[in-house]
């Protein structure tokens, strides 16, 4: 199975309602597909969204990376020699973790096509079925209440509150989730690095004060700061995960040896793909750090990828998959299945795809 062909696609999909976080204001997703097509006849999918406030990828420079600098580093190479294809991708050209991760998991999609198994088993097998959170967005204390309310009415039994952009306001949006959904429901928080080192202990603070019980905090500080990080994590009890500060098995190395979060947070785009995503895994396991596993805004092909590593590894406890739920449609045909808070994957071979509506294909 030898590769031939590497196309490159947009797709856009309205989401539900605004997607509002500290750092944005979404509307729809807006993500570059890949096909990788091999003599075979096999497709492998993959996918990538431009996040350039987070990862600093946008459209261009994916599809750039992939045409200028990855592409003719594949072309030719057999599925079967795994390692050396993961070894060209990411000696390929530096950073653009967006481009790499849209080639890697379609590398992984072809890989269990090979073999004839999905993915998830070959890479540990652990479970079928995961549960994921859902991300309520950053509004009025009002409406993240009303939208909260909606989401338990769903069967959601934990919720990511956006906030970061209000210390003070950040603890009535808080009290109010919390009075109208009462304690079953697990509450987490993500900054996404709207406070600083002490405005985030102070308010996190009151909050434990509060009695709001929160199950962790998602990267209250800035990315860079892992001092900043750390003091959070030393001067708060609930637990600290780091996100953004989070990108490469290096970046994990660094933050447990430090001490400056809790938990680690994976995202395939800031990875590069399940490759390096594993490494990581493996990183964590070693040190006894339990990780979640999240995603940026993307549809379904991008965050089946990530269904199967979490599904894959009981190192990931935590799931925030509900990227492809906030969507108000879904034009992939194929994946894993997604009924609001529950996800099960299928026994089809690799990640399951069959095609995809909608895509406008690069000539």
């Amino acid at each position: 199975m030898k590769i031939v062909d590497i196309k490159l696609g947009r797709i856009a999909v309205p989401l539900k309602k605004p997607f509002k976080t500290a750092l944005r204001t979404v509307y729809d997703v807006k993500d570059v597909i890949v096909n990788i097509i091999t003599d075979t006849g096999n497709v492998g999918y993959g996918e990538a969204p431009p996040t350039g406030v987070i990862t600093g990828d946008t459209a261009g420079s994916i599809i750039g990376a992939i045409e200028d600098h990855i592409k003719n580093n594949l072309i030719g190479m057999d599925i079967e020699n795994f390692e050396e294809m993961m070894q060209r991708l990411n000696k390929s050209v530096i950073k653009n973790n967006s481009a790499k991760a849209a080639i890697d998991m379609a590398l992984y999609d072809l890989y269990g096509q090979l073999y004839k198994s999905p993915v998830y088993k070959l890479l540990g097998g652990y479970r079928k079925e995961i549960t994921t959170d859902l991300t309520i967005s950053v509004n009025d204390p009002e409406e993240m209440a009303k939208d909260s309310i909606e989401a338990v009415k769903l069967g959601y039994k934990t919720l990511k509150i956006k906030v970061g952009k209000d210390a003070a306001m950040d603890i009535k949006r808080m009290s109010a989730i919390r009075h109208v959904i009462g304690y079953d429901v697990a509450l987490r928080i993500d900054a996404n690095q709207g406070w600083t080192p002490k405005e985030a202990v102070v308010t996190l603070r009151k909050m434990e004060d509060s009695g709001i019980n929160i199950e962790f905090v998602e990267q209250p500080v800035v990315a860079y700061d892992l001092d900043g990080l750390k003091f959070v994590t030393d001067n708060v009890s609930m637990p600290v995960l780091a996100d953004e500060s989070m990108c490469s098995p290096m970046d994990a190395m660094k933050i447990i040896q430090m001490r400056a979060a809790d938990l680690i947070n994976i995202k395939l785009m800031k990875t590069g793909g399940i490759h390096n995503a594993l490494k990581i895994c493996a990183i964590a396991e070693t040190y006894g750090m339990e990780c979640m596993i999240g995603c940026m805004l993307e549809a379904k092909i991008s965050v089946t990828a990530a269904v199967h590593l979490a599904a894959a590894k009981s190192i990931i406890t935590k799931i925030d998959l509900d990227g492809p739920v906030l969507c108000k449609e879904d034009p992939i045909d194929g994946g894993a299945i997604f009924e609001d808070y529950k996800i099960t994957l299928t026994d089809d071979h690799g990640f399951g795809f069959k095609g995809i509506n909608g895509v406008v294909w690069k000539n």
